[in-house]
């Protein structure tokens, strides 16, 4: 049996629904020490609310297929940005554990990419506008 559509549902399961784990997170503990990060770089705290923003909203938004491309381009941006402030010295790197030492944002970085250039799917709550 060939379903592209189930395919997408699935995709979009895991990775929406594994990325709610780290907005949970920043939720219950706080964005403080991306917002310090943000600080030493110059920057205003206050933007590390976008990545709880994205961690949460967005990864809902993909998980029922609600303007599903718009929500992928955001943690996909969303994952740039992590890779680039915290782990681009990790970049040619392994872990200890032999794999891609930035494997963990790359997992949701590029099922992000593909999410927006397919879209949800059939079975998306959003299917036929141009963020689906």
């Amino acid at each position: 049996m060939r379903d592209q559509d189930f395919g997408l549902l699935v995709l979009r399961l895991s990775t929406g629904g594994l990325l709610l784990f780290h907005g949970f997170s920043k939720l219950i503990n706080g964005v403080g020490p991306i917002g310090e990060m943000l600080t030493a770089m110059g920057l205003p705290s206050f933007i590390a609310y976008g990545t709880l923003l994205v961690e949460l909203v967005a990864a809902m938004f993909i998980v029922f297929g609600l303007w599903t491309r718009a929500a992928a381009v955001a943690v996909a941006f969303n994952m740039v940005i992590a890779i680039l402030m915290v782990h681009v010295s990790q970049i040619f790197s392994l872990s200890p554990q032999g794999g891609w030492a930035i494997e963990l944002p790359m997992l949701y970085l590029l099922p992000a990419l593909a999410l927006a250039f397919t879209g949800g799917g059939r079975y998306a709550i959003t299917r036929n506008d141009i963020f689906s």
